[in-house]
């Protein structure tokens, strides 16, 4: 058994710390949204499967290895010999611009069916399993695949996490919606940033209508925080009795409103920004890892935006993620030496 089961498409990545067009150095590592949860959940100690296809080339082969390094779970890989593994570029034409460059199309990521993500369900029978936008969009495969992975963890009564994570690069956001609310019925909790929410439900008032299905919506804004939003009928009598929920004690509870939905919030932490790749990714890890831990809402968003502050204090996807005993270090003074 697993804690969490993930599947998608992951690439070798190729970092410069300038435009690409220059040569010079370049940075050799792996990313993708779905095995950077995978890795950040198995960072705060629980046990983390990843599906997907992969070439049998070398890149395939450093995915496999850098996720195995992590404490991620690979039996379910498949190397295909008649595809190739993807990769990324990000490079820098300004200090605080990163440009984003994909090669992927027709990539063994596209060739995930969905015999073998049901196959993979029934073989890890995982608590939780998680699933993006981004894997539906890559191909039609994926997209049967994906939506037959959430059909039958629901069946098997495992609860079910989607991150929008809407790429207009590959896909009009009217295809992206059409595919993605096919998804609905059988998800439990909803990640969604503000200008995501159109794609889920043409509603004026999205979270009621939305928990209708999910049992949770969380909204992600950046540098503003977090929203928690569920039935106030299913909110705890005392949401504020979670003494460590947080370190600042800023967070703000909002009660059920007439629409009945019970909202909190959680204000990002202040940190310095390096790099914002990946801090989607660092969120819903934490929040997912404090789901596994049956953690009270509150304590939920506090290790979510701590794990998403984290990936943002410097480059890489999933390099800086935090470990169970990292989690504390920022509530230091920033410049802190810990001797």
């Amino acid at each position: 058994m697993t804690d969490l089961l993930t599947l998608g498409e992951t690439m070798v990545s190729v970092r410069t710390p300038r435009p690409m067009r220059l040569g010079g150095d370049a940075h050799l590592s792996i990313a993708g949204s779905e095995s950077n949860v995978a890795i950040g959940v198995a960072r705060l100690g629980h046990r983390t499967t990843w599906l997907g296809a992969l070439g049998n080339d070398e890149p395939g082969r450093l995915i496999q290895r850098t996720l195995r390094a992590e404490n991620v779970d690979t039996t379910q890989i498949r190397f295909a010999d008649d595809s190739f593994t993807g990769f990324i570029a990000f490079d820098q034409p300004s200090h605080d611009i990163t440009r984003v460059s994909y090669h992927r199309r027709g990539s063994a990521a596209s060739t995930l069916t969905p015999e073998e993500t049901t196959a993979a369900i029934q073989a890890t029978k995982p608590t939780l399993l998680h699933v993006t936008g981004i894997t539906p969009a890559l191909s039609a495969a994926t997209r049967a695949a994906t939506l037959a992975a959430v059909r039958t963890a629901s069946v098997a009564g495992t609860q079910v996490s989607l991150d929008v994570n809407y790429r207009a690069r590959l896909w009009p956001r009217d295809e992206a919606a059409a595919t993605i609310r096919e998804l609905l019925p059988y998800v439990h909790t909803i990640f969604a940033s503000d200008d995501e929410l159109d794609l889920l439900t043409d509603t004026p008032n999205p979270i009621p209508t939305l928990l209708e299905q999910a049992t949770q919506v969380v909204v992600t804004a950046g540098h503003k925080g977090a929203w928690l939003h569920t039935n106030a009928a299913d909110a705890p009598a005392d949401s504020n009795a979670d003494a460590t929920s947080t370190s600042s004690g800023t967070h703000n509870h909002l009660a059920g409103d007439s629409s009945g939905v019970h909202t909190i919030h959680q204000p990002a932490l202040p940190v310095t920004v390096v790099d914002s790749i990946g801090a989607g990714d660092a969120f819903v890890s934490g929040y997912l890892s404090a789901t596994l831990d049956n953690l009270t809402p509150e304590a939920r968003l506090h290790r979510a935006t701590t794990s998403g502050a984290f990936c943002v204090t410097a480059f890489g996807d999933w390099e800086s993620l935090p470990t169970r005993a990292d989690l504390t270090l920022l509530t230091h003074t920033q410049g802190t030496a810990l001797r």
